[in-house]
């Protein structure tokens, strides 16, 4: 016969149900939960010996949880220690440790167009990186979505009441006068220098993610300030999807075309411009231009999302 740890290891038991809430109890009422668990009590101090096997099951899942927390623990910090045992000491020059900063700062001009170091490496040196988190962004934006989307489902469901409470209509923060006019003349002021931190990435400290944020932060204002009616005349559920996934299919084929290339020794053909001008650096403004949609898009969506439900228009 198998031991509950072993039924366990194979997947015939739920390592919930040794908690006091299973998970078809989350969605009832507290005090429903309350009688359930006194019913449950009360059966299991009826008979001795299942008291003394609960007890038993309970003790023992968490000692061996115990256990192996702190073996993993114990584990992660050797590992973490054996590598700095591999670092130079405080003061000492290490050739290998600064081989690739030392790259960056000598060739980065010409290798990628750039003015901007840090441009240059994060969407060229590094830009498969970077792809990689612009799709972390869309993935949380789409997760969010499924949890919190209010959808056909769940309108006339019992949770109308708590939609009701966080719709616009409710909060109406867009009737204050002095959020509305400050609004009105702050949002067109905080979109242009969001474009201009957008479109300098390769010049200036800035570029996708902190235009992309300003950006976004513009478009949250000119919500709370004029109401999401109006924010829905131009900014719907299909267009934020499909300028995501313009931006994101961009980057994606721009940056394989030039791995491709580059790892077979070919020349891809894209001009660097001259350092210093607004049309240089290669491929970076416009990949910073997409990575800045993605986080715009991405910052207003989550607002949305959890202000209404749904990202714009009715939800579609």
């Amino acid at each position: 016969m198998k031991s509950k740890f072993s039924q366990f290891l194979d997947g015939e038991i739920d390592v919930m149900s040794f908690f006091p809430e299973p998970a078809e109890e989350r969605d009832l009422p507290r005090e429903t939960v309350k009688e359930i668990r006194k019913e449950e009590n009360r059966i299991i101090d009826a008979d001795p010996a299942t008291k003394k096997v609960v007890a038993f099951e309970r003790r023992s899942f968490r000692f061996i949880y115990y256990i192996v927390a702190v073996i993993s623990c114990i584990v992660f910090i050797g590992i973490m220690l054996y590598g700095v045992s591999f670092l130079p000491r405080y003061g000492q020059e290490n050739a290998w440790a600064t081989e690739v900063s030392r790259r960056y700062i000598e060739n980065g001009l010409e290798e990628t167009g750039a003015i901007n170091i840090v441009s240059g490496m994060i969407l060229d040196y590094r830009a498969f990186d970077t792809l990689g988190e612009s799709h972390v962004l869309f993935t949380a934006l789409v997760l969010v979505t499924i949890l919190l989307r209010r959808d056909k489902k769940n309108q006339q469901s019992e949770v109308e009441d708590y939609y009701t409470v966080r719709s616009d209509r409710y909060f109406r923060t867009y009737k204050d006068v002095i959020l509305s006019k400050v609004g009105s003349f702050l949002v067109p002021c905080i979109l242009v220098y969001g474009v201009y931190v957008l479109l300098n990435g390769q010049l200036s400290p800035g570029g996708g993610f902190s235009g992309g944020a300003v950006m976004g932060a513009a478009m949250i204002i000119f919500a709370a300030s004029s109401g999401f009616d109006k924010v829905d005349k131009f900014f719907s559920v299909k267009l934020s999807s499909w300028v995501t996934f313009a931006a994101l299919g961009f980057y994606s084929f721009a940056k394989g075309y030039v791995f491709f290339t580059g790892a077979n020794g070919i020349h891809n053909g894209i001009p660097k411009g001259t350092p210093g001008a607004i049309l240089s650096g290669g491929l970076i403004l416009p990949l910073d231009v997409a990575v800045g949609l993605v986080v715009a898009c991405t910052m207003f969506g989550f607002y949305s999302l959890f202000r209404r439900g749904n990202i714009g228009g009715s939800g579609k």
